[in-house]
C-alpha cells in the first residue's frame, strides 16, 4: 500500500481527506491525510489482521467517519461495498481476484449535462378497470461520468488465500 500512495504523490495527485490529530480517548488513534480505497466487503477480515490497520470505530472522532467506511491504512481510508469488482477464480491457482480501486481527489467527476434539467415522471395508478391497476415513477435526466486524471487512480489487485 506504501507502494501505491507513493506513486500517486509522485503523480501530484490531491488527496480527499485531511489528516486528523489523536485525542485522549482509549483506543483512538490519529489518523492520516488520505486517499480513498474502494474495496469489496469480502476483504474485511484480511484489513482487521493487518498491523497498520485502523478501524473506523477507532479515529478520534466519529463525525469524522464517512458512510461505508470500513477504516484506514498508511494513507488510505477504506470503503467497502458488495458491489466492488471480483474476478471468481480468476488467479492462476483458482481464488478469486479482487479490483481495489485507489483513487485521488478530481481524479474522475460526475458532469451533468447543459441544457437539460431532470424530470420526475409519474402517472398514478388507474382504479377503474382490472387492466389499469399499475402505476409509473420515473426520472429522467443527463449525464456523464469522465475520468479526470488517469494517473491519479490504481487498481490494486489481490487475492485471498483460504
Amino acid at each position: 500500500m506504501s507502494n501505491v500512495a507513493s506513486s500517486l504523490d509522485t503523480a501530484n495527485a490531491f488527496k480527499f481527506l485531511s489528516g486528523k490529530i489523536g485525542e485522549d480517548r482509549f483506543g483512538s488513534s490519529p489518523i492520516r491525510s488520505a486517499y480513498f480505497l474502494l474495496c469489496s466487503t469480502e476483504l474485511q477480515p484480511a484489513f482487521d489482521g493487518l498491523d497498520k490497520f485502523t478501524s473506523s470505530w477507532n479515529y478520534p472522532n466519529q463525525n469524522d467517519v464517512i458512510y461505508s467506511e470500513y477504516g484506514a491504512v498508511l494513507n488510505f481510508r477504506i470503503f467497502t461495498s458488495s458491489e466492488a469488482a471480483v474476478q471468481r477464480g480468476a488467479s492462476m491457482n483458482g481464488n478469486d481476484v479482487y479490483n481495489n480501486m485507489a483513487v485521488a481527489r478530481e481524479s474522475y467527476a460526475h458532469i451533468d449535462q447543459d441544457g437539460y434539467s431532470s424530470q420526475l415522471l409519474y402517472r398514478p395508478p388507474i382504479f377503474s378497470g382490472p387492466l389499469a391497476l399499475n402505476g409509473t415513477l420515473g426520472v429522467k435526466f443527463a449525464q456523464s461520468q469522465a475520468i479526470l486524471q488517469e494517473t491519479w487512480i490504481r487498481n490494486v489487485r489481490c487475492t485471498l488465500v483460504v
